[in-house]
């Protein structure tokens, strides 16, 4: 089983360490790509920071972001375990597994990155500033800069696996699916019910996907169909509906219903 998962606005800048080595990082068929895109990145923030901050989409008390951004190659940088620090990833609680889970999470997660494509949770990167939906000058939508590369590096990592998405729509268009990975590929919703009405709530949806990452990673089920997932997620205790494939080509999707979410 491959997990995708988007990364997070939030981040723990790391207080000491080596610079980032593009050349350690995991898909180094990508390092050509991120190198281009940190250039850029760093080289807008560098020259001008207003255009930079306006790009990003960063209000005035956010400039600290562009500032880090100009400095990228030599910040200090850390496992990506211990740098996304947002809902989902409080909720996941990466840096606490431990063992085979541990091992399981670098194994079966991928995080989709506006700046470094793909990376695994061992991957050690700096803090930086830049969504998803960003156009940056010179280079244009991420996801149009992304997709042709991480269409040969996505499919080549899931290999023969249950292909799980619980990316955000953000990052979905990143990468979509071809035809003959589509039957395999099976896209994790999290709708809120009340009062018999279901919605999706952005912090229930993040943190209820968080918890259902560490369950399936803490569990080591072998989960290879769509409903071989609904199957665990339920014997997990949540309630996990199956919805087939609207037409051909097209992923199943997995809707995990949920009343309330714990804080803790």
């Amino acid at each position: 089983m491959l997990i995708l998962l988007p990364p997070s606005e939030g981040k723990t800048t790391p207080d000491d360490g080596a610079a980032v080595d593009l050349d350690a990082l995991s898909f180094p068929e990508l390092t050509g790509d991120r190198v281009d895109l940190l250039a850029a990145l760093v080289r807008l923030s560098r020259t001008s920071p207003q255009a930079a901050a306006q790009a990003l989409g960063l209000g005035p008390t956010q400039a600290a972001d562009v500032e880090r951004n100009a400095v990228l190659p030599h910040a200090p940088a850390a496992p990506a375990r211990e740098v996304y620090s947002g809902v989902l990833y409080d909720a996941l609680g990466l840096r606490s597994l431990r063992g085979g889970t541990a091992r399981r999470a670098d194994a079966s997660l991928l995080i989709t990155s506006g700046l470094w494509g793909l990376l695994r949770p061992s991957d050690v990167i700096p803090a930086y500033r830049l969504g998803g939906g960003v156009s940056l000058p010179g280079v244009g939508p991420l996801a149009a800069f992304w997709r042709r590369p991480l269409g040969k590096s996505l499919p080549a990592a899931a290999g023969d696996a249950l292909i799980v998405d619980l990316r955000s729509s953000t990052y979905a268009g990143f990468w979509r699916p071809p035809a003959d990975l589509a039957p395999r590929t099976v896209v994790v919703r999290v709708l809120h019910e009340h009062d018999g009405r279901r919605t999706v709530v952005s912090h229930h949806n993040k943190a209820t996907k968080g918890r259902i990452v560490r369950r399936l990673l803490q569990d080591g089920a072998r989960v290879t169909t769509p409903a071989r997932l609904v199957r665990v997620l339920t014997r997990l205790g949540w309630t996990a509906e199956l919805t087939p494939p609207t037409g051909p080509g097209r992923p199943a999707t997995v809707d995990v219903v949920v009343t309330e979410v714990p804080t803790s």
